[in-house]
């Protein structure tokens, strides 16, 4: 529902009736809803599940492609809309869109190599077999960096699996939500077998305590997973999969190549504006290419166009979600430059109404102690250091485990970098963002809690059952039994 209208604070404002989406990028308004009704939405789901469930899984394979196909038609149109409300560039939107296309048939191989029914056959002892089983009604909760491929991680494995889906998106990306629903019930998906329900943090809570729901799949910050867990703990038998965020390492060794090293940092940590879970927060750096490689990567990062996602030049860089977190970014850069940063490059607000940013990266090598956190926007941390033992100790320093990479290097350093890392995602002359649609994406304490999301997602979106099975009784009594 777009509306006019500019925003002042700059940031989604929820009440328990309204919920109001603003382009990052202008502040005007960009959609407006009322909060769902938890309860009906639930029931509505409960009620639908037993007949979605038992469609053959071929109508279900099926009705995600016609998904598909749906969002193929109105790709420019949504890819707009992405970008308006995440104030990401248009190019990059345009990609997200092509991601959640293609990301069917990816959940759909998914399914059939990891969730697939085997049967062996014996004459004498019948048939073992293992078949999977949805869960139920599963609460999908999205965030808001990339609202639509990342719901879809988990929104597409738990349909295909026979499970209804409440989903409720970010509080700062709801029109994104609805967009992705409207695809999935023109496609001919139930509109009480995918319900998008609007709502803030009180209508996540209130989901995630529904008696009815049968497990929670959450992607976004270790707080509010971590507060998931934590309620959902009581009650073993309800799934939850938390995909989060990390305090991500990058180390960059002995290389000929400065400049395709730079690139690959510059990348890593500003992609996005830094939103990505996967966004290197921390550059870990050999201290005999410190002033080569750091001379390259401030060149580069100096050249980076920030902007509004329509502007031309095509940007780089678009702002952050809101300018409560631009705010927050600010003053982080700030505490880390007076408790003995070094800036390399200041991060700006250069339109102070707006959240736009540019990149900072500062050396916090001499802090006695680094905040563990997860800085989430375009600023970067350089430590120096000097032996490889010595950047994998730093690297592991944190209580994140998401991902982590190294530039550089031999093949042996790689391996040593690869047996001692303590992350879901290790990558090799490749940005921290660098992932294959066919793998998993999660990771260690913090980041998740080992049921990681994209390709293993089915892993959890339908449990196993192993059954063994005859035609007709046959037995024979053994041992303990007297002569009849």
């Amino acid at each position: 529902m777009p509306k006019s209208g500019r925003q002042k604070g700059l940031f989604s404002r929820v009440s328990s009736q309204v919920i109001i989406s603003y382009e990052p990028a202008t502040g005007e308004e960009l959609w407006r809803g009322k909060s769902g009704d938890v309860a009906a939405t639930v029931d509505r789901a409960r009620r639908a599940w037993p007949a979605w469930a038992a469609q053959p899984l071929a109508t279900r394979m099926e009705l995600m492609r016609r998904f598909a196909n749906e969002v193929r038609k109105e790709q420019d149109k949504f890819a707009e809309l992405i970008a308006r409300e995440t104030g990401k560039p248009l190019w990059e939107a345009r990609t997200e869109v092509e991601g959640v296309i293609n990301k069917v048939e990816v959940s759909i191989r998914a399914y059939a190599e990891r969730s697939a029914q085997r049967k062996l056959n014996s004459a004498l002892k019948g048939t073992a077999a293992v078949r999977h089983k949805p869960h139920g009604v599963l609460v999908v909760l999205g965030p808001f960096n990339s609202p639509a491929i990342l719901p879809m991680n988990h929104i597409l494995p738990a349909l295909i699996a026979g499970n209804t889906v409440v989903f409720k998106p970010s509080e700062k990306a709801p029109a994104s939500g609805e967009f992705l629903a409207h695809c999935f019930h023109r496609a001919g998906v139930s509109a009480a077998i995918l319900q998008m329900i609007a709502g803030g943090p009180d209508t996540g809570k209130e989901l995630v305590g529904h008696p009815d729901i049968d497990g929670v799949l959450f992607t976004g910050s270790a707080q509010n997973g971590i507060a998931i867990n934590r309620k959902l703990a009581v009650n073993p038998g309800k799934l939850c999969a938390l995909e989060m965020g990390g305090n991500n390492p990058l180390i960059a060794w002995d290389t000929p190549v400065i400049a395709d090293a730079a690139v690959l940092i510059v990348q890593s940590a500003f992609t996005s504006a830094g939103q990505r879970c996967t966004s290197a927060r921390r550059l870990i750096v050999k201290d005999s290419i410190y002033e080569p490689l750091m001379r390259e990567v401030k060149r580069l990062a100096d050249r980076i166009i920030v902007g509004a996602p329509f502007d031309a030049p095509a940007p780089f860089m678009g702002p952050v979600i809101d300018n409560q977190v631009a705010d927050q970014l600010s003053e982080s850069f700030l505490y880390l430059l007076s408790n003995g940063g070094r800036a390399i490059k200041h991060m700006t607000r250069p339109r102070g109404d707006l959240p736009f940013l540019t990149p900072g990266i500062i050396d916090v090598t001499a802090l006695s102690e680094r905040p563990d956190v997860e800085l989430f926007g375009p600023l970067l941390q350089v430590i120096r250091v000097t032996e490889l033992d010595e950047a994998i100790a730093e690297a592991n320093n944190t209580r994140f485990g998401l991902c982590a990479a190294l530039i550089g290097g031999t093949p042996q350093d790689y391996n040593r970098f690869w047996a001692n890392i303590r992350a879901g995602l290790v990558n090799w002359n490749r940005s921290t963002n660098g992932l294959a649609s066919s793998m998993p994406l999660g990771g260690l304490g913090l980041s998740g809690n080992h049921r990681p999301s994209a390709y293993y997602a089915t892993d959890y979106c339908a449990y196993p059952v192993a059954s063994t099975e005859l035609e007709q009784p046959r037995a024979t009594v053994g041992v303990g039994f007297s002569e009849g």
